[in-house]
């Protein structure tokens, strides 16, 4: 084959990876995964997970896609951040959380509820650090963000602790200010006043080993994470090439132990429960992703295994 034949090839299989890669980053999915963390006898606990939307205004799919997952019937909605890609983007997020909000919830901030993306060389993320130098940011409504939330009696986790009563099982609760922006300040052991919690729940945003390290050692039975996009980019049979934090890629998505990444060992003595959420968006810069569907998460949580 000559050389101008070959590159023809070339860009052909690069246009349709990109054409396919647009056309997958809108092809939403549900991951429903049963972890089994719950005392002996109790009735299934089920959690919907919302990660990384990454809304811009002009998603109207994607916001009622988020709303109709309110017919799954959580007893818990848990949003492990980056909901924001755009200053104009709250009433679109308003929008997509509305129903969700008349259930208990949990939440956690990301950097991009923070700060507004910013256009970057994808190659980075290959990089053990991909976040660069510190340049200006825009700062999107992340206070606003914050307000709206709490006062649907959703419960702030950002290096912080809470309790919530959950058909009928009480919770306990630790949660991290994101750790890619070095924000995360692991909170104080601190007493629970009453009954012994059903579950000890931990969520983050950035899945970092540091906060995992210190979740584990706080007694966390299940351990819910986001930020890592799944890789976003992935090999068909291989997987991730990147987690955008120290995690590694064995564990880009989906449900595993911590420190071990095999599941069968999880939820013993020295272990816990990790889920990692590939989330549901990308930034607007990156609007591709490719064996890696977005996605939020029905986690049924179960009595554990005698």
């Amino acid at each position: 084959m000559s050389a101008g034949r070959t590159a023809a090839l070339a860009a052909g299989v690069a246009a349709a990876g990109l054409t396919w890669g647009v056309i997958e980053a809108r092809w939403y999915t549900l991951r429903e995964v049963t972890v089994p963390v719950l005392p002996f006898g109790q009735a299934p606990l089920r959690i919907l997970q919302l990660a990384d939307l990454h809304l811009t205004p002009d998603q109207d799919r994607k916001v009622d896609w988020v709303r109709e997952l309110d017919g799954l019937d959580p007893h818990l909605v848990v949003d492990t951040g980056d909901n924001l890609a755009h200053l104009a983007a709250l009433p679109a997020l308003a929008r997509a959380l509305e129903p969700h909000l008349a259930r208990p919830g949990a939440f956690v901030l990301g950097s991009n509820d923070y700060l507004a993306p910013q256009p970057k060389n994808p190659l980075r993320y290959l990089l053990p650090d991909a976040r660069g130098p510190v340049r200006e940011h825009v700062e999107l409504p992340w206070r606003e963000l914050v307000t709206r939330l709490t006062s649907a009696g959703w419960v702030d986790l950002s290096n912080r602790r809470g309790t919530l009563s959950v058909d009928g099982r009480r919770l306990s609760l630790v949660g991290t200010d994101d750790a890619h922006l070095d924000r995360d300040r692991f909170p104080a052991p601190a007493p629970v006043a009453g009954p012994t919690p059903d579950l000890h729940l931990g969520v983050t945003h950035a899945p970092y080993r540091r906060v995992l390290d210190a979740m584990l050692a706080d007694g966390v039975d299940l351990a819910i994470a986001g930020h890592t996009h799944g890789g976003q980019v992935a090999v068909p049979f291989y997987g991730a090439l990147t987690t955008n934090c120290d995690l590694d890629t064995r564990r880009a998505k989906g449900l595993h132990g911590w420190p071990s990444s095999r599941p069968d060992r999880a939820g013993g003595s020295g272990s816990m429960w990790l889920h990692v959420s590939a989330g549901l968006g990308t930034s607007p810069y990156a609007p591709v992703r490719f064996a890696c569907r977005p996605e939020a998460t029905l986690m049924t949580l179960v009595p554990r295994v005698a």
